[in-house]
């Protein structure tokens, strides 16, 4: 499997930010009065690997053109008392299983979302952000590649899927227990398959990752509640465009960032309605 590039961290020059911001956000956020408090989880998308911009985990990145930057800004702009926290890590996955089976196909992620991000997510946060899934899919389908299934495909994907769904909701647990007025925004995910950088597998491969992609998408559309929206990328179109991707295939481009930020900025304003439970882009 054509693996994502492997980050290498490194001080990156700050281009021209007018360019990303040219085009007017579609709507300002909508958060109630008061101060606002939003916390970032994530792996590399969180820190705009990708982007022209890329910023160092854990640093202020005023200038970033990822979509939390970009979100960060735009709440910034509307609201007076606002901070921010981004925990993001890349290569991070969703949980310790997932980070040991990582290391077993020499995939060697660094840590998990529930170890090392749902603890120190601020507990006056009223906002957080959650993209995740995306480097396990990459984990499982590499684990099913070296054999891992002992020849039961289908059976390992449907047990994989089972385990995320619950690691996600033990992460959202964990996020509502420690912010307990906070908004979850969660981004699911798009097929993977359909992504640039599978265009290279071939057809089993691709299959496995989009059943492991529809299958962790339909987990997390299953915690959405009054405080925890859903940001259906599975359905979206735009995010098929090779156009929104970065060189890898696998990362979004600055204007990739943007339309994600838009989703986000969106679904802040007015709370999505339910995600689809089948569309075109799943097959």
């Amino acid at each position: 499997m054509k693996r994502p590039v492997r980050l290498v961290f490194a001080v990156l020059p700050v281009t021209a930010l007018a360019a990303c911001e040219a085009l007017k956000a579609p709507t300002e956020p909508g958060l109630p009065a008061g101060a606002v408090r939003y916390a970032a989880v994530g792996a590399s998308d969180t820190i705009g690997y990708g982007g022209s911009v890329v910023c160092q985990p854990f640093a202020a990145c005023p200038d970033g053109t990822g979509y939390v930057q970009t979100v960060s800004r735009r709440l910034k702009s509307a609201h007076s008392d606002f901070s921010d926290t981004n925990l993001g890590i890349p290569g991070a996955v969703v949980s310790r299983r997932l980070l040991d089976l990582g290391k077993s196909v020499g995939r060697d992620p660094v840590t998990n979302f529930i170890d090392a991000q749902m603890p120190f997510v601020p507990r006056a946060s009223t906002l957080v952000t959650v993209f995740a899934g995306g480097n396990d899919v990459n984990i499982v389908a590499a684990a099913v590649k070296a054999g891992q299934a002992n020849g039961n495909v289908d059976a390992y994907i449907t047990a994989q899927i089972t385990s995320f769904a619950q690691e996600f909701r033990d992460l959202l647990t964990g996020i509502r227990a420690r912010a307990t007025t906070t908004t979850v925004i969660v981004l699911n995910l798009p097929n993977l398959s359909r992504l640039p950088y599978a265009s290279s597998l071939n057809p089993t491969e691709r299959e496995w990752m989009r059943r492991l992609a529809v299958g962790y998408s339909a987990a997390m559309n299953a915690t959405r509640s009054a405080d925890v929206l859903i940001v259906d990328l599975m359905c979206h179109a735009p995010m098929y465009d090779a156009g929104n991707y970065s060189s890898d295939g696998f990362h979004p481009n600055d204007v990739g960032y943007r339309r994600l930020a838009d989703l986000v900025s969106e679904a802040i304003a007015t709370p999505p309605g339910a995600p689809a439970t089948a569309c075109v882009f799943m097959n």
